[in-house]
């Protein structure tokens, strides 16, 4: 699915990476053992089977909204056996986020969003791991809990991207700088 978004900065997407090498550590599934230079610790705004990037000057001007102050909440479970847990960060929702949300579907014009990035059925996260057992889980939580990981953690989102995965590329959509 091409996808449009959220990055974290770079403080935000260290404390990310950390939880990753805690997870990976302890012999788990972990984001962080994907080798891909594109592999960065984001918040999914859109995904869709394809994306037209006649719109990108469009989403590059909404990116002025950012940075924007979040905080990633405590642990969830997104999926079912047997394919697998999926060990997120959720994030608190604001009306900010919301609008930039819905800025960026009304932008990119269209339909075809995957259910999960409808406006309205939107659930924003930072990915932990994949495909994990009901096992893994207990022990990441364990391991998350050992390594010092907060209940709760204040990030800033940063910047917007644009990724082409027939292409395997990233296109950075701002925020403008200078």
């Amino acid at each position: 699915m091409h996808s449009i978004e959220l990055l974290l900065d770079q403080a935000s997407d260290a404390a990310v990476r950390a939880e990753w090498r805690l997870l990976s550590e302890a012999g788990l599934p972990s984001q962080g053992d994907h080798a891909g230079t594109s592999n960065a610790p984001h918040v999914t705004l859109v995904a869709r089977p394809g994306l037209d990037p006649a719109a990108d000057p469009r989403l590059l001007a909404l990116s002025a909204a950012l940075p924007l102050p979040a905080e990633l909440g405590g642990l969830l479970l997104f999926g079912a056996p047997p394919r697998g847990l999926v060990l997120v960060r959720p994030l608190v929702v604001t009306r900010e986020l919301l609008a930039l949300h819905a800025d960026v579907h009304e932008g990119l014009g269209g339909a075809g969003d995957a259910p999960h990035t409808t406006p309205g059925r939107w659930t924003p996260h930072v990915t932990l791991a994949s495909r994990l057992t009901p096992d893994q889980v207990a022990r990441a939580v364990d391991a998350l809990a050992a390594g010092g990981a907060p209940a709760t953690r204040a990030v800033t989102l940063s910047a917007l991207r644009r990724w082409d995965p027939g292409t395997k590329t990233v296109v950075p959509l701002g925020p403008p700088t200078g």
